[in-house]
């Protein structure tokens, strides 16, 4: 299986890029195709087993628009996402910017036919089995049947690639009453309850962690803030234990002793450990690792693509879409 990688997508480009891929191609069993400076990819890479690399000599940055996708055209991202497009990679992997990356998924990669908007669906660690999120920022504003699909894209998802055989789907609202929420949720809670899916109903934000569901459906703009406070109070309680732990000799004696399961429960919520986002909705497998991406992210995020791939998702959602 090859794997196409942006070399130069990410706050720690292209250095723990390159170590990701070459920790990957060890444990997964994959070839890398590295898209970006040549002379910049070979400095980091000391072992280039099952790896090339093709050359680009363009970034884009973060402060890029969306629109930079049909200006830089010699950029990693979009030459990799071409590579994709043509069929020469089985998946496609970067950290860089996340609208130059759904607007090149959208435009070069293209969209399955019957989809209207491809969609971010992270996992977030619950009691239990991972929640789906979709969406998380790639629609900021959407319909209730955008909504639909999202519900359809990420039940498929669920099944094909996390093995949950009847996914658990839910709505985010602010209250679990059918009525409630704005006129959008209400009219989306109508259209998602009379598709063919596990529909459990409305989710309040709170019982989320608590795995109620296997996938939860929002818009872009109301699964970012979601993502973000949950990524914010992780980051908060881990402070602020480790500050209690530290005040005395007692507290850190007891530290010392839970701090096996304060290091798991510290992994669960980490996202090196998950990888990325698989960009929905797309006709090719595209994942989107994390912006801050050391080399062990890296390599969870090719694993998942290589699991997306693996798992004909999209042939999935295809068939789920045109039923």
């Amino acid at each position: 299986m090859k794997i196409i990688v942006d070399a130069m997508g990410g706050d720690n480009a292209p250095a723990e890029i390159v170590k990701g891929c070459m920790l990957a191609v060890q444990n997964l069993g994959v070839e890398i195709i590295l898209t970006g400076d040549e002379e910049k990819i070979k400095k980091h890479l000391t072992d280039d087993k099952n790896i090339t690399i093709v050359q680009a000599s363009e970034v884009i940055t973060y402060e890029d628009s969306v629109n930079v996708v049909r200006q830089k055209t010699d950029s990693s991202m979009v030459v990799g996402l071409n590579l994709l497009a043509k069929g020469e990679g089985d998946a496609f992997v970067s950290a860089g910017n996340s609208g130059a990356l759904i607007a090149g998924a959208t435009l070069i990669v293209k969209r399955i036919k019957g989809i209207r908007r491809v969609a971010l669906a992270p996992i977030i660690p619950t009691n239990g089995k991972s929640t789906i999120l979709i969406d998380c920022g790639a629609n900021v504003d959407c319909t209730p049947e955008l909504l639909e699909q999202f519900a359809i894209m990420g039940n498929a998802y669920s099944k094909a690639v996390l093995g949950v055989e009847n996914p658990r789907v839910g709505l985010l609202s602010n209250g679990t009453e059918e009525h409630k929420g704005n006129e959008k949720t209400r009219a989306a809670y109508g259209l998602i309850s009379a598709l063919p899916l596990n529909f459990v109903g409305n989710i309040e934000a709170r019982d989320i962690l608590d795995g109620v569901v296997d996938v939860l459906v929002a818009d872009g703009f109301e699964g970012n803030i979601l993502l973000k406070a949950i990524e914010g109070t992780a980051l908060y309680f881990s402070k602020n234990l480790k500050e209690m732990f530290m005040k005395n000799i007692i507290t850190k004696l007891c530290g010392l002793m839970l701090k096996g399961g304060l290091s798991g429960l510290k992994k669960k919520f980490d996202y090196n450990e998950h990888g990325g986002a698989p960009v929905l909705g797309a006709c090719g497998a595209v994942i989107k690792a994390h912006g801050s991406s050391k080399a062990l992210a890296l390599s969870n995020a090719i694993r998942q693509a290589k699991k997306f791939y693996e798992a004909k998702a999209i042939e999935s959602i295809t068939n789920l879409v045109n039923q």
